[in-house]
């Protein structure tokens, strides 16, 4: 279960990028709801709110030393299969995002909620989505 969930994290986000790096760069910004929520094509070459830009390598070794630890834990840790759901939601965004990093040079972005001060992408949001349900397992100790 947890390697079909890092696979279609994964997928999801890379079909995303294509499609965008494809149809949405050319002409930069379509927008899907006026003056709050846009397609923005963005390369960004920092961390989130494109923060420490141009330190690609940095990022390239965080993401390794984190994804093995949530291996690791996914594997070895015994826990409920939700918490490891999280884990896998977490490790397939973080691919994602190390798969444009090292292809690239940078993370291809392009969700734009206007009053939202960054552009993100899929991978993002499962690694924000994965951590908030994280932290609720976690508070919680639900176990399921």
């Amino acid at each position: 279960m947890e390697l079909i969930t890092v696979i279609l994290a994964i997928l999801i986000d890379q079909i995303s990028k294509y499609f965008v790096v494809r149809y949405l760069k050319p002409i930069g910004t379509f927008p899907i709801i006026d003056n709050v929520f846009n397609f923005t094509y963005v390369e960004n070459k920092g961390a989130a709110f494109g923060i420490l830009q141009n330190k690609t390598l940095l990022f390239i070794i965080i993401t390794i030393i984190v994804g093995t630890i949530l291996v690791y834990s996914i594997i070895n840790v015994p826990s409920s299969t939700f918490y490891k759901f999280t884990l896998s939601m977490i490790l397939g965004g973080a691919i994602g995002n190390l798969i444009d990093r090292v292809r690239l040079g940078y993370v291809v972005d392009f969700i734009d909620f206007r009053f939202f001060p960054a552009v993100f992408n899929l991978a993002d949001s499962m690694i924000v989505v994965g951590a908030i349900l994280l932290c609720y397992t976690l508070i919680l100790k639900r176990e399921n």
